[in-house]
């Protein structure tokens, strides 16, 4: 078995296990024998837990140009498995990837033993990247380190005519980036939806001794597709995405078919739905179907 060292003196060594089928072009979304699906209850829980809001249209975001990611902090070839891996769940739940190998980064994965000083530097020189503040002091405290693995995201609105407006600390005080003249004005939809453009994720090895670097490419990789709910809860099915919640007996070593559902769910849903709860409700219904609930 490989082991990966981390950059820089001090940084923790991550065993490094590589699994054929992770390099398969499709993942599959059950296995061979699966369980039984869980029920509509749980199904809807999950994305309630999972599901987080913007600011400016209180709405999901999911991304919309293609996405592509970028690692810094390990070795070239521990770097191109985890970006790989990103890429390959992105493709396999329907969002768009780079096919250009000199894309500009979207997805920076960032592996530091010194997480904070690299917040404070981006939250000087590109606040945006740490997502919608409505204050100095509000930013101050989004770009403080909580988790050993964590994630800001940047997000934005396009509009009725496919304007796009950055959620900034700047727009404070506005009410949304689009007047009435750019919305549908209709029951069910009003032609805005949020966007993800930028993500940025931090992981400081140091605090994760002897992390497998599977589990953690696969949280990796459903951090950088949706904005998921705090890292302390654990979701109501088993999920990659309970890695990091305490006491919870619903943590599992790779990532799920419940988890993959959930994606496929976002990235099909209706964006331009006018309430969030519409738009959980759909992801649900897809979740449910992918799932094999009927």
């Amino acid at each position: 078995m490989k082991r990966v060292r981390s950059r820089g003196a001090g940084m923790a060594i991550l065993r490094f296990a590589v699994l054929a089928t992770i390099f398969m072009p499709c993942l599959a979304l059950a296995d061979p024998a699966p369980p039984a699906p869980p029920s509509r209850e749980a199904i809807s829980s999950f994305v309630d837990a999972a599901a987080t809001p913007t600011h400016m249209t209180g709405k999901v975001a999911r991304w919309e140009e293609p996405v592509c990611p970028m690692m810094m902090g390990q070795a070239p070839n521990v770097s191109a498995f985890v970006t790989e891996r990103v890429a390959a769940v992105a493709a396999a739940v329907g969002a768009p990837v780079s096919s250009n190998k000199s894309c500009t980064a979207n997805i920076q994965i960032v592996f530091t033993t010194a997480p904070q000083a690299l917040l404070d530097d981006v939250r000087e020189h590109a606040a945006d990247y740490i997502g919608y503040a409505s204050s100095t002091s509000v930013l101050r405290q989004m770009a403080t380190l909580t988790h050993p693995i964590q994630a800001w995201y940047a997000t934005g609105v396009r509009d009725l005519r496919g304007r796009y407006t950055i959620d900034s600390g700047r727009d404070r005080g506005a009410s949304g980036p689009a007047n009435s003249g750019d919305v549908t004005g209709t029951l069910l939809t009003d032609g805005q939806h949020s966007a993800i453009h930028h993500v940025l994720i931090v992981v400081d090895p140091s605090k994760m001794p002897g992390q497998d670097i599977v589990p953690l490419s696969d949280y990796i990789a459903v951090l950088a597709l949706a904005q998921i709910g705090s890292p302390d809860n654990c979701r109501p099915l088993p999920s990659i995405t309970n890695m990091l919640a305490p006491a919870c007996e619903r943590k599992t070593a790779s990532i799920t078919a419940n988890d993959l559902a959930y994606l496929q769910g976002l990235y099909a849903m209706d964006a331009n739905r006018l309430h969030l709860v519409n738009q959980k409700n759909d992801i649900a219904d897809r979740m449910a179907q992918a799932l094999g609930l009927h």
